[in-house]
């Protein structure tokens, strides 16, 4: 476990005479992309650490808040510009691309794609952007109610590096940043 090796490591380091004045545990606990409503165990996990790490007389523990609580803070919300029907799919093609949420290209990360504006019957759709790259892609067969032309799109958990990784790629502008406590 992780304690155990911190724990490990501490002995190492006193084997040497190095004391640490402090411990950093790095990025804290991960995210559930596809299922953003789940949070994650956060009193145990402080818990564990707290009874399982022996620190040393005057050492500190940090952590990071991690993606579990920044990812969370953050959705890309989408414009459908059209609907195409290919061959054996349809496609809902967005008004974001690529360049404002790089990670499913870039990582193949599956994030949840919710429509806000709709609630027709179930469908499935390949939610894809503008730029015309065959990775500009968010979702395949992702269900969702029945999705026409101007309908919102919402990507969940993009508040961990979206803004941050978003770029101008083929000359497009940045996505606007909104902050609310009522969205």
């Amino acid at each position: 476990s992780l304690c155990a090796r911190i724990n490990e490591l501490q002995e190492w380091f006193a084997g040497r005479n190095v004391n640490l004045k402090m411990i950093n545990l790095g990025g804290g606990l991960g995210i559930d992309y596809e299922n953003p409503d789940t949070m994650p165990l956060f009193d145990e996990y402080f818990y564990l650490i707290n009874e399982m790490v022996e620190l040393r007389k005057g050492q500190e523990i940090h952590i990071e808040p991690g993606r579990s609580v920044v990812g969370q803070c953050g959705s890309l919300i989408s414009k459908v510009l059209y609907i195409k029907q290919g061959a054996n799919t349809t496609f809902a093609i967005l008004d974001a691309g690529m360049n404002d949420l790089i990670r499913p290209a870039l990582y193949q990360a599956r994030h949840k794609i919710e429509n806000l504006t709709s609630d027709g019957d179930p469908s499935r759709y390949d939610v894809v952007g503008p730029i015309c790259e065959s990775a500009d892609v968010f979702g395949k067969y992702i269900e969702m109610p029945k999705t026409s032309r101007g309908d919102l799109i919402a990507i969940r958990s993009a508040g961990a590096y979206g803004e941050a990784m978003a770029s101008t790629y083929n000359l497009r502008d940045l996505p606007r940043a909104v902050f609310s406590d009522e969205i």
